[in-house]
């Protein structure tokens, strides 16, 4: 889910600094014990606002309060847009929205699955509203997912709220209620195809002090996070993650940082992919594909991918957001912004 470290406000109802997140996937500290709350069709209409103290930005969504729940770790909240539809809201952050969730969502899944030549053992980590999941299980080779989400509450809300929950029923997926990290260092050598972790924010920046504090996610950005899922992944493996926005200037710092990381724990390609997103701030986000090894450039050409993603079309419905050309498009950047994460005179 999503990484905002923004001030967002509920007019009439609440107002919060926020500082990250997405679905969180490892520890943190706990809220109060588990309540929620239903709205009935009379309940008055709200702003979601969500501002971004760095760049001084902020946008906001007109929406109505269908549930509001508190679990042992974050506050979940259930909106419903005119244009947007239901919208999943932890910590008064916007996770997804059923209008553009398809965009973050399959290109996470489809870029690392297309990449890899045939993708069996899969491992999520985060992304507890199952899209992700959901995405990925439109592969016919993919045979197991290990799915890891910290807060279980979340999935279950899902189920009830998304279509996407129903993921979690398919006999192919193991649902883990734990922390990602523990998950992860306990977890087999060379296991893995894929790794897609859809975390929380590792840092944020104070609104009023401007000072930089780390996050819970932080352990799952660090250089031994990443050493040990190159430990994990099997020979040509890759592993994908959420990265943050190129339009906010510690984000970018943090692509910089988390790709020279990467390449230092043994991955030989890690490549920065933007998505198209009007309901994140900045309109963009995007995602690090690591690849344990330089694969060979025949299968991911356009007729290979054409053809597993017609496959797919065939078998599932296709997607609404991928579609073959943007599996190598979505690398060809701003030239600042290429820049910025490549050395001069680095290819991507």
């Amino acid at each position: 889910m999503r990484f905002l470290r923004a001030l967002t406000t509920f007019i009439g109802v609440t107002e919060s600094n926020t500082s990250a997140t997405r679905s969180l996937s490892q520890s943190t500290m706990p809220s109060s014990p588990s309540s929620s709350t239903n709205f009935d069709k009379k309940s008055t209409k709200q702003v979601i606002s969500e501002r971004n103290p760095e760049i001084g930005f902020s946008q906001s969504i007109t929406c109505e309060p269908i549930l509001v729940k508190q679990s042992k770790f974050q506050k979940i909240e259930i909106h419903r847009s005119q244009h947007y539809g239901k919208i999943l809201v932890l910590d008064g952050v916007v996770q997804l929205t059923e209008k553009d969730a398809c965009s973050y969502n399959e290109m996470l899944t489809h870029v690392p699955l297309m990449q890899h030549k045939n993708p069996k053992r899969v491992l999520i980590i985060g992304g507890g509203d199952g899209y992700v999941l959901k995405e990925v299980l439109k592969h016919a080779s993919v045979e197991h997912v290990d799915h890891v989400e910290l807060d279980g509450e979340v999935v279950e809300v899902c189920k009830e709220h998304f279509s996407c929950g129903e993921a979690f029923d398919d006999s192919r997926v193991k649902l883990h209620i734990q922390d990602g990290k523990d998950f992860v260092e306990d977890a087999p050598d060379n296991f893995y195809d894929v790794i897609i972790q859809d975390s929380s924010d590792p840092f944020a920046y104070d609104d009023e002090t401007g000072g930089k504090f780390s996050l819970p996610s932080d352990v799952l950005y660090s250089r031994r996070h990443f050493a040990e899922m190159n430990r994990i992944l099997s020979d040509g493996g890759i592993f994908n993650f959420q990265g943050e926005t190129f339009n906010i200037p510690s984000d970018l710092e943090g692509i910089q940082t988390w790709r020279k990381q990467a390449l230092d724990v043994g991955f030989s390609t890690v490549r920065y992919g933007s998505i198209y997103i009007t309901s994140y701030i900045g309109g963009q986000i995007g995602f690090l594909m690591c690849e344990k090894e330089k694969n060979d450039d025949t299968q991911t050409s356009i007729e290979s991918v054409q053809s597993r993603f017609e496959q797919i079309e065939k078998t599932t419905g296709g997607t609404l957001y991928y579609q073959p050309l943007l599996q190598s498009s979505c690398f060809a950047l701003p030239l600042w912004v290429h820049k910025s994460i490549y050395c001069d005179g680095e290819k991507d």
